[in-house]
């Protein structure tokens, strides 16, 4: 693999940072326009101001906004508590981001063990179920869900 050897105008002293719309930034990224909209508005992709058409324009910065925005939320973090994160590290630059995530990554996790404890009553009622009727399910021996039905009955009779 060869050595990138593009200049990227945002290090070059004195020049101009190259500069994207919305639509490129999605195309950059894969994330919907729509997506870094509402992120944008919620601080939480750096913008470089609007063209002269009034086009949302972003720089190379924005890039590692959401490669942070889409790691945050791979590992189940809401939009409201990266915005809070958010919050932290740039209203508070003196103090470190790190426990607040730590403290997030709790949260989550306790979020994924409750759900995980729904699922696993899920599955044995699903169990339960499949025990009860399985001559129903099975298909078999005359066993059939409609048996409780008023108006099966009624036109069966």
């Amino acid at each position: 693999m060869g050595r990138d050897t593009s200049i990227d105008p945002v290090t070059i002293r004195g020049a101009e940072p190259r500069l994207m719309t919305v639509g490129e930034l999605s195309r950059r990224t894969g994330m919907p326009i729509k997506s870094i909209r509402e992120y944008h508005d919620a601080r939480l992709i750096y913008g470089a101001g609007r063209s002269s058409g009034n086009y949302r324009l972003f720089d190379e910065s924005a890039l590692w906004c959401i490669e942070v925005i889409r790691t945050l939320r791979s590992l189940g973090l809401t939009v409201n508590e990266i915005r809070e994160l958010a919050g932290v590290y740039l209203d508070r630059p003196d103090q470190p981001v790190g426990p607040h995530l730590a403290e997030r990554l709790r949260a989550v996790r306790a979020r994924i063990e409750g759900r995980m404890a729904e699922l696993q009553d899920l599955r044995r009622r699903i169990d339960d179920f499949e025990v009860a009727h399985s001559a129903a399910l099975a298909g078999g021996g005359g066993a059939s869900f409609r048996g409780g039905d008023p108006r099966f009955r009624s036109r069966a009779g």
